[in-house]
């Protein structure tokens, strides 16, 4: 059944006029490190922590504003490596944390105090609470375009996909980024990272055999 031209909805613009849909770009080393110069001299610690928790953990954001101060830290110390249940698998993934990220999550920590059992990441409107998602990518679009960048073009998939694009790029093992993301198919990671034919004949060009 079709729409009388009287009909305001008839009038008004589809969900995705002016959106940029699919992938959002990866962040490249120079704006990760301009994003990090940007919020240190803010002195947004809270952000800074969240940023770099985000490159390091490679995490969606639902899992990552779920983040407790007890996944983080052991013995007064932020963790070398930690690990959470993926909401969506419900499966384990592991993650690295890296010297700067271990050292802006321990100096926001020293400011947000709580127990291990806290989320790291409160939330604004209630402290018991952790910070929301949709909060989580307002804060990606102020990041994103407090450097310039189109915030059209970056998302919080952004800084999930940030390390491993890296990672694929440095070293071409699918399998390894595959286990990084907490993918249960490699089908998943191969489309997640827009791998092609292009992708495959550069890897195999620079092998000589």
């Amino acid at each position: 059944m079709g729409h009388s031209p009287l009909d305001p909805v008839a009038d008004r613009p589809a969900w995705n006029v002016g959106r940029k849909l699919g992938a959002k770009r990866p962040l490249k080393p120079k704006e990760i490190w301009s994003i990090r110069f940007m919020l240190d001299q803010d002195r947004r610690l809270r952000d800074r922590a969240l940023f770099d928790l985000a490159i390091d953990s490679k995490l969606r954001g639902c899992d990552l504003v779920k983040i407790r101060i007890g996944d983080l830290v052991a013995g007064g110390r932020v963790r070398n490596r930690a690990m959470v249940i993926q909401q969506k698998t419900k499966r384990p993934v592991q993650f690295e944390l890296l010297e700067p990220a271990r050292t802006s999550i321990l100096s926001w920590l020293e400011r947000r105090k709580g127990s291990i059992e806290d989320f790291a990441f409160p939330s604004r409107v209630d402290r018991s609470g952790h910070l929301s998602t949709r909060q989580y990518a307002r804060l990606v679009d102020e990041w994103v375009s407090g450097v310039g960048l189109r915030r059209e073009d970056y998302g919080t998939h952004s800084l999930r996909r940030t390390k491993a694009a890296l990672i694929y790029k440095q070293t071409g093992n699918l399998r390894a980024v595959q286990i990084l993301l907490g993918h249960t198919k490699i089908e998943s990671t191969v489309r997640y990272l827009g791998v092609d034919i292009e992708d495959a004949l550069a890897l195999s060009e620079g092998t000589e055999v």
